[in-house]
């Protein structure tokens, strides 16, 4: 009986090892965008499979920062950031 409760617990273990490892490599940029919107800033990072996709990310979460409603949060996605810096 306990050696199944050790077996079934490093199963367990394992699992949740190989699930946290799959998701944090399949993430392999990360990005850091600021962003200004009616004389607000934030800075936000965030991290993707592309560059792209994590500059999205770390822009829409600035703007949801800085503007006010879904108009504003449209405006700001759609400018340029006022400065962005990548990592592979």
């Amino acid at each position: 009986m306990v050696r199944a409760v050790i077996v079934g617990a490093l199963l367990t273990a394992a699992t949740l090892v190989l699930i946290v490892y799959a998701m944090l490599s399949s993430f392999a940029h990360e990005c850091e965008v600021c962003v200004t919107f009616h004389g607000r800033t934030a800075c936000r990072q965030a991290a993707g499979k592309t560059a792209e996709e994590a500059m999205r990310t770390a822009q829409d979460n600035a703007c949801a920062f800085v503007a006010s409603g879904m108009t504003e949060t449209v405006e700001c996605t759609g400018r340029r950031p006022a400065s962005a810096t990548c990592a592979p």
